[in-house]
Order: structure tokens, then C-alpha cells, then sequence
């Protein structure tokens, strides 16, 4: 009987020993990693450690790491925000380029096989076809329809056949 109340005696001490020890040591732990580990973490992850510790950042105290990870999350949200904003802008004109209607800036003779057509809206196009050859009636500012197909740019000029032209990038 002694030896079983050694053993449940000695289970509560242990037990009250290790609770003492978790409850004091572990939330002590968790609050060095919540503040520690997310700061310092992702920089980590950005960097080999080689890197960390040549750009003197293992110096830093866990709040400085934290205010800096927080600046750059603060640096990548503007990067990809202004990067959506590109990639709209970007759809959006190539969206008007579907269907365009415009003129011709300034006067149009014919195709000649390598024909650079600028338009008013300030799109420039560019022959695709070397063997398309067209002699057209001298024509100052026609009206220009550019629709794209399954096979490319197609452009229509007032008084020519339609032909395909490639968009000339800037």
C-alpha cells in the first residue's frame, strides 16, 4: 500500500511539477514565437540565413524585424495592387483594339506590300501581307474598321478589299 501511494504521490508531483513547468515555460514560448517567428519568419523564408546575417538583420530586436516584415507586406500589397492595375489597363486596351473605328491620319494611297498605317486614335498598323498590293483612289482621312479574327487583324479601309494587318508595338 505505501508503494501505492508513493507512486500516486510521486505521479502528483511530477504531474504538478511538469504543469508547473508547461504552464510557466510554455506560454512564455508561444508569445517569443507569435512575435518573433511571423517577423523574422518571412524574411527568413525570403532569405538564406547567410543572407539574413550579412545584411545585419539577426540584430535586430523582435520588435524592429516585426515592424520591418510589416513595412514590406505594407510594400508588396502596393506592388501587386499596382501590378493588377497594369494587367487591367493592359486588358482594357487591348479590349478597344478588338473592334477598332477610326480614320486614317492623314492620306492613304494603297497597299504596297510593307504599308505602316497610322491611325487617328494613334494606333499604328503595319501590312502583314507582302503580296497583298493595292492601288487605292488617293484618299484623305478614310474612315478605318480593324476587327480581330480567328486568323488575325483584319483592316478595312474605305475603298480597299479588307487585309490583314499586325499591330506595331511602341
Amino acid at each position: 500500500i505505501p508503494k501505492k501511494s508513493l507512486d500516486e504521490t510521486g505521479d502528483e508531483i511530477s504531474k504538478n511539477k511538469s504543469d508547473e513547468k508547461t504552464g510557466d515555460e510554455q506560454p512564455a514560448k508561444k508569445e517569443q514565437s507569435s512575435e518573433s517567428e511571423p517577423s523574422s519568419k518571412v524574411l527568413q523564408d525570403m532569405m538564406t540565413a547567410e543572407e539574413f546575417k550579412a545584411a545585419g538583420l539577426e540584430k535586430l530586436s523582435t520588435e524592429e524585424l516585426k515592424n520591418l516584415n510589416a513595412w514590406l507586406q505594407g510594400f508588396r500589397e502596393v506592388a501587386e495592387t499596382k501590378a493588377a492595375e497594369k494587367a487591367t489597363a493592359k486588358a482594357a486596351k487591348m479590349a478597344r483594339l478588338e473592334q477598332t473605328l477610326s480614320r486614317v491620319d492623314g492620306t492613304f494611297t494603297g497597299l504596297t506590300g510593307r504599308t505602316i498605317i497610322k491611325l487617328q486614335d494613334g494606333t499604328v498598323w503595319k501590312q502583314a501581307n507582302i503580296d497583298d498590293r493595292y492601288r487605292a483612289q488617293v484618299t484623305d482621312h478614310p474612315a478605318v474598321f480593324v476587327s480581330r479574327g480567328s486568323f488575325g487583324w483584319k483592316m478595312r479601309i474605305e475603298g480597299t478589299p479588307e487585309f490583314y494587318v499586325n499591330p506595331v508595338r511602341k
